[in-house]
């Protein structure tokens, strides 16, 4: 398997708490979430978070036993949280968590992985491209900021308003019926969104993190075909590139207002069979 990839922060001044990696048949991304500021929470950041667990998935990867994806990332969470549970908060919502794309090739199948909102797009030859995500973060986002609508921004209300909007989210991490991270619970790994198909037919695959996702919304540079296109014309830094164009002409939506990490990694001249 032949694999490119791209990452860029999304401000200057701060680590970039995106992660990809790769070990023979399998890749991984991880995006980083976390407040900052809240070092007395957590002093190692999520920066390191997401090192440390995107390490622990890659070692467990390179061992190509196929176990089960969602019984690597448990173990892998409960190892990253014990290494810090002793001197950190993990209880606190604020502690460092991340979303978690795992793609692996092994005996002609290709199986994957996604909890919470990055992307996997699958090039299947001789058809459209087929777009995996989980949606539920998204999801839970929209609900809790409806009561945003309608109010003006910059104002005492707004900003209470928001508050409570932040309390409702947090109190739908990693609950039924709201939505699922990587962060101090390996049962989280249980909800992930999973599947398995053949290799055959398959002629690439590419992962992003919601910050290099935007490429297709909000900012509607491209759609999915265009960007398996631009991957394969240009490779993952110019997804990257045009993203940060688009930041820079001013913000589109809430959700691009502030320069996100983005990564992508591509994924081609996968091995159909032991």
């Amino acid at each position: 398997m032949q694999v490119s990839m791209a990452t860029s922060a999304g401000r200057a001044g701060r680590p970039n708490e995106d992660f990809a990696g790769a070990v023979p048949g399998a890749a991984v991304l991880l995006d980083g979430a976390g407040i900052p500021g809240t070092e007395s929470i957590c002093s190692h950041g999520v920066a390191w978070y997401t090192h440390r667990l995107g390490g622990a998935l890659l070692g467990r990867l390179s061992r190509d036993d196929g176990r089960d994806l969602a019984a690597i990332l448990a173990d892998a969470i409960d190892e990253t949280a014990a290494d810090h549970r002793s001197t950190c908060d993990l209880t606190d919502p604020s502690s460092p968590q991340a979303t978690v794309a795992i793609v692996r090739a092994h005996q002609g199948r290709l199986d994957h992985l996604l909890l919470a909102d990055s992307f996997l797009v699958l090039d299947e030859a001789g058809d459209g491209p087929q777009v995996i995500t989980d949606e539920r973060e998204v999801a839970s986002r929209r609900l809790c900021s409806a009561p945003l609508e309608g109010v003006a921004t910059g104002t005492p209300e707004y900003d209470r308003i928001r508050e409570s909007c932040v309390r409702t989210m947090r109190s739908r991490r990693n609950q039924p019926g709201g939505y699922w991270i990587a962060k101090d619970d390996p049962r989280a790994a249980e909800e992930a969104v999973t599947g398995s198909r053949s290799l055959d037919g398959l002629a690439g695959l590419a992962l992003l993190s919601n910050g290099a996702s935007r490429i297709v919304s909000p900012y509607d540079l491209t759609d999915w075909p265009g960007v398996l296109g631009l991957l394969g014309a240009d490779g993952p830094a110019e997804v990257i590139r045009r993203v940060r164009q688009a930041e820079a002409r001013g913000p589109v939506g809430a959700d691009a207002q502030v320069p996100d990490d983005a990564t992508v990694v591509h994924c081609t001249h996968l091995p159909r069979r032991h």
